[in-house]
C-alpha cells in the first residue's frame, strides 16, 4: 500500500487501526466515525450509560416503570458512538491530539455534514502524505504521546486509555510506561466538563471549540508540545496558531463545557496509578468526581462479572463493602470484559459514593466511581488478587496512590502456597491461542 486511510467508529478499532498503521509505518491518517447525538427525557441529555443507570435505579425502586421505559426508548436517537467521554471519544481525541486525524474531526456528529466534508478532507490529506512521505512513527513519538495523555487528562477521558496507549506505544517502538501516565497526571488539570463525572457531552464539546481550543489553552500554559509533527505537514503549534486562547462561554457563562486553566475542575488530572501489594505492577483509577477518593471496607470477593451483577440486582451489596472482582483479567477472561453492567447498575442503586470496586478487568469509558482497573498481576497468573477472602480488609486511598489488603505477609504466604491456578476458559482457537500470548495489563496486554 502507498498509503491508509483507516476508519474506526468505536473505543476498540480505532486504537487498533492506530496500532496497526505504527507497525507497518506506512504514512496512515484515521478517520473516527462520529459521536451520537444526545437524546432527551425530561430537560436531561440521555447516553448509552443513562440506561445501564437506569437498570439499577429502577431495581432500587427508585424510578417508576414509565421513567425507566422513556430513558430505554430515547436514549439513543441516531448512529454514532457513546456520547460521553467514554472510550470512543476519549481514544478520537487523543488521535487528533497526536496529530493523526485532522483537527475538529474527533468531536463531530456521525450524522452531520461535515463529517462527510472532513473525511473527504482526510482523503486529500493523505495523499499529500504519500508525497511527503509522512509516516505514522514520524507523528507518534514520545512528545506527542505526551500531548495525546495531556489531552486526555484535560478532557477526563476514560481509563482504557491507559491500556490503549501502552500497547501504541509498544507498536510504534516509543518508550512509554505505566508510570508516565502519573507523570503526566499531576502537572495536567481537568478542565472540561463531560460526561460520565460531569454535565456534558461530546457535541457540546464541539460546539465550545473542540479538541483544538483543549490544545491551545493547554499549549499557552506550556502543558502540550508544539513542535509537533502532524499528518498535515504542520506542527501543533502552526495548527492552532488561529485558535483563540480564551475558550468561549458556551453553553452558559457559569458552568461551560471547556474551562480556563485558573478555573479547573480538578487541579491534577483523574487516572491515577495506584500502587500496593494488590498491585504490584499497578493498576488504574478514575478519581473524579469523588467527594472522598479513600475507602476501607471488607471485601466481596466475586470470580466472573455474571457472579457480581446477580449479587447486585439481588441487593446483597452494602455501603461500605469493597467488591473484588478477578479473573476477568488479559489471561483470565480471556481478554478483558468491561464492567460497564455492574458499574452502572451500583450508580443507579446509590452506591457510587460508598462502595469500592476492584478488577483485573477493565470497565467502560462510562464507568465512574470508587472503581479500580487493570490491577496487575491478575489472577490468573497469581497475583495478589486472587488471594482476597471473603471479609478481608482492602483499602483504595487514590490520595496516596494506594491499593492495599491489609492481610500480614505471612499469612499471604500461606495463601500463596495454596493457591491452584484454575483452567483457563478456552483452550483452542482464537481465544486459546490469544490466552497462551497475551501480556500483563501494566504494558498494555499485547501479545507480542
Amino acid at each position: 500500500m502507498d498509503g491508509v486511510l483507516a476508519i474506526g467508529a468505536c473505543d476498540k478499532n480505532l486504537p487498533g487501526a492506530l496500532i496497526g498503521v505504527c507497525r507497518k509505518n506506512v504514512p496512515a491518517i484515521l478517520v473516527y466515525g462520529g459521536t451520537i447525538k444526545p437524546g432527551h427525557y425530561k430537560d436531561q441529555d440521555l447516553q448509552i450509560v443513562s440506561v445501564f443507570e437506569a437498570v439499577g435505579s429502577f431495581n432500587a425502586g427508585k424510578m417508576s416503570e414509565e421513567d425507566f421505559g422513556c430513558i430505554e426508548r430515547r436514549a439513543i436517537p441516531g448512529v454514532g458512538a457513546c456520547g460521553g467521554m467514554f472510550t470512543a471519544n476519549t481514544m478520537s481525541s487523543a488521535c487528533e491530539a497526536l496529530g493523526i486525524s485532522l483537527p475538529y474531526s474527533s468531536t463531530m456528529a456521525a450524522e452531520d455534514e461535515e463529517k462527510k466534508e472532513s473525511a473527504a478532507e482526510s482523503g486529500r490529506v493523505l495523499l499529500d502524505a504519500v508525497k511527503n512521505n509522512i509516516r505514522p512513527r514520524d507523528i507518534v513519538t514520545r512528545r506527542s504521546l505526551e500531548n495525546a495523555i495531556a489531552v486526555i487528562m484535560a478532557v477526563g477521558g476514560s481509563t482504557n486509555a491507559v491500556l490503549h496507549f501502552l500497547a501504541i506505544a509498544h507498536a510504534a517502538d516509543v518508550e512509554w510506561t505505566i508510570d508516565d501516565f502519573e507523570r503526566m497526571r499531576k502537572k495536567v488539570p481537568v478542565i472540561c466538563d463531560l460526561k460520565p463525572s460531569g454535565k456534558y457531552v461530546a457535541v457540546d464539546l464541539h460546539k465550545a471549540g473542540g479538541i483544538p481550543q483543549v490544545m491551545k489553552i493547554l499549549l499557552d500554559a506550556g502543558l502540550l508540545n508544539g513542535d509537533c509533527m502532524t499528518i498535515t505537514g504542520k506542527t501543533i503549534a502552526e495548527t492552532l496558531k488561529d485558535v483563540p486562547s480564551v475558550p468561549s462561554s458556551y453553553p452558559h457563562a457559569d458552568r461551560p463545557v471547556i474551562l480556563p486553566i485558573n478555573k479547573a475542575l480538578y487541579k491534577q488530572g483523574h487516572l491515577a496509578i495506584l500502587k500496593g501489594n494488590l498491585a504490584t505492577e499497578g493498576c488504574v483509577a478514575k478519581i473524579t468526581g469523588l467527594k472522598n477518593p479513600v475507602i476501607t471496607g471488607p471485601a466481596r470477593v466475586f470470580d466472573s462479572e455474571p457472579e457480581l451483577m446477580e449479587a447486585i440486582m439481588k441487593d446483597a451489596i452494602n455501603h461500605g463493602d469493597v467488591i473484588v472482582l478477578r479473573y476477568e483479567g488479559p489471561k483470565g477472561g480471556p481478554g478483558m470484559r468491561e464492567m460497564l453492567a455492574p458499574t452502572s447498575a451500583l450508580i443507579g442503586k446509590g452506591f457510587g459514593e460508598t462502595v469500592g470496586l476492584i478488577t483485573d478487568g477493565r470497565f467502560s469509558g462510562g464507568t465512574w466511581g470508587m472503581v479500580v482497573g487493570h490491577v496487575a498481576p491478575e489472577a490468573f497468573v497469581g497475583g495478589t488478587i486472587a488471594l482476597v477472602n471473603e471479609g478481608d480488609s482492602v483499602t483504595i486511598d487514590a490520595k496516596q496512590l494506594l491499593i492495599q489488603l491489609n492481610v500480614n505477609d505471612e499469612e499471604l504466604a500461606k495463601r500463596r502456597a495454596a493457591w491452584v491456578q484454575p483452567k483457563p476458559r478456552y483452550t483452542r482457537g482464537v481465544l486459546g491461542k490469544y490466552f497462551k500470548l497475551v501480556g500483563t495489563a501494566s504494558k498494555g496486554a499485547v501479545t507480542d
